[in-house]
């Protein structure tokens, strides 16, 4: 492949979109929460935890109800997932990923859009599905209107 210009003033721009993305209040709000989780201590043992929790749960699923264990571990996973889920650190993380992959999200779709109106995005927000030109059929288990 030969560099042109027109492939440099692209490579530009793809470095000046990523330099605005990094430092996009969704980014700011994300690597703030990351840090807010991952620097509290009790609460990264906790996440460890429910890891290796989680490693016990594959094990027990593979048997289902005739584990041994199976409801001592599924009663465990549940109390486990729950603490994590109630605490504010982590819902405001999960919060801060949400938004920042809704930026995503977005931006994919304007670059795809900017292509062509063919072009398929995916997308994890039914909201934008609409958006994209194959609307909510593809890969999402419903019945797809796009014409490929």
């Amino acid at each position: 492949m030969m560099m042109t210009s027109e492939w440099a003033i692209i490579l530009d721009e793809a470095d000046a979109l990523c330099e605005m993305i990094l430092s996009s209040e969704p980014a700011n709000t994300l690597q703030e929460a990351y840090k807010a989780v991952y620097n509290d201590a009790h609460l990264v043992e906790a996440i460890h935890a429910f890891g290796r929790m989680k490693e016990q749960y594959e094990d027990v699923q593979r048997f289902g109800k005739y584990h041994p264990d199976y409801h001592t571990i599924m009663k465990s996973i549940r109390q486990q997932k729950r603490e994590l889920d109630l605490n504010e650190k982590v819902s405001a993380l999960k919060l801060a990923e949400n938004d920042f992959q809704d930026l995503l999200d977005e931006i994919s779709l304007l670059i795809g859009k900017t292509v062509s109106e063919a072009v398929k995005v995916p997308v994890s927000n039914p909201f934008f599905a609409s958006g994209s030109s194959c609307g909510s059929g593809c890969g999402s288990g419903g019945s797809c209107s796009c014409s490929a």
